[in-house]
């Protein structure tokens, strides 16, 4: 298979370049506006379409497994702790194992998806909703809860390695709108309305074979003009095995840049730090992209979002 060169670095951005983008990207998302934002194109009948996806039944998971161990991206690990097991004399009658964690949601490691209340840009929260409307006790507005029943839909995995013929993106390089047009027409796959896009840049395989880094200071992800591309597409989500964000930031004076425009422009749900090393060969395998892929956040009334193992099913 012929691959895509990388191409030439795109430009950063100025802070006024970013404005002019942010607007134009609120404007096209008019859509979104509401609760629930960009999850109104994922219609009851969108919902329906996708079920006919399903063609060999097999599952796979989008989600690393929750990392309980310190590391350079993730110095503040889940914890897991038992409150009981069976003594070793314990051998006759009923016993209960029993466990409990705790975790940081919006770390560089672990699978989760943010929800509209987690970005505050400019005193606001997505649609203009007043950033007081987070307080010390949770989200009164825009929680995880807009998602309580559920994410089902059309997945899409567009493969930026698969397509470049490298095993993943270096830290620090960015995802273009060329990128996603050219893994759409090599692996044969159109991104539409309503659909779940997921965007490998094999953060996860460099992180297993090369060991933890410092994510937070260096990252593959998409650059903010990429988000031109899903407004066309009009998805419902966004997912990556990132942070989605590029680092060091490609934008003068804004750190998260696809955080801002995804979620505080546009009303798209992120999902950070998946893993496709599981489905990627299943797509391989079974010659498509595209996918029934169900999500399903905890149901967290006030959070700002949640751990998350989504299912594609083949």
């Amino acid at each position: 298979m012929a691959t895509h060169a990388r191409p030439a670095e795109p430009p950063r951005l100025t802070e006024g370049e970013f404005d002019a983008l942010y607007r134009r990207l609120v404007a096209r998302s008019a859509r979104a506006e509401g609760d629930r934002g960009a999850l109104a194109t994922l219609t009851p009948a969108r919902t329906l379409a996708a079920a006919r996806e399903v063609r060999t039944g097999r599952t796979v998971t989008l989600a690393s497994p929750v990392e309980t161990l310190s590391g350079p991206d993730n110095p503040e690990p889940a914890r897991h702790r038992m409150s009981r097991w069976p003594e070793a004399h314990a051998s006759i009658g009923l016993r209960f194992a029993t466990d409990s964690f705790a975790m940081n949601v919006h770390g560089d490691a672990d699978s989760h998806i943010d929800a509209l209340c987690h970005v505050i840009y400019d005193g606001t929260l997505h649609g203009g909703v007043t950033a007081s409307s987070v307080t010390a006790d949770g989200a009164t507005a825009l929680s995880i809860e807009v998602a309580r029943d559920g994410i089902v839909g059309r997945g899409v995995l567009l493969d930026i390695p698969r397509l470049r013929g490298v095993p993943w993106l270096e830290p620090g390089d960015h995802v273009t709108v060329d990128d996603l047009v050219a893994a759409e027409s090599a692996q044969r796959v159109h991104v539409g309305e309503g659909d779940l896009l997921f965007v490998r840049v094999g953060h996860r395989r460099r992180r297993e074979e090369l060991g933890a880094w410092h994510a937070a200071d260096a990252r593959a992800g998409l650059h903010p003009s990429a988000l031109e591309f899903l407004a066309d597409r009009r998805v419902a989500v966004l997912g990556g095995d990132g942070n989605n964000d590029t680092a060091p930031s490609s934008t003068e004076g804004v750190d998260f840049p696809v955080h801002v425009l995804a979620v505080h422009a546009m009303g798209l749900h992120l999902l950070d730090y998946l893993q496709f090393e599981d489905l990627a060969p299943v797509c391989e395998e079974e010659g498509r992209w595209s996918f029934l892929c169900v999500i399903a956040p905890l149901r967290l009334p006030d959070a700002t979002g949640s751990p998350v193992n989504p299912i594609a099913v083949l």
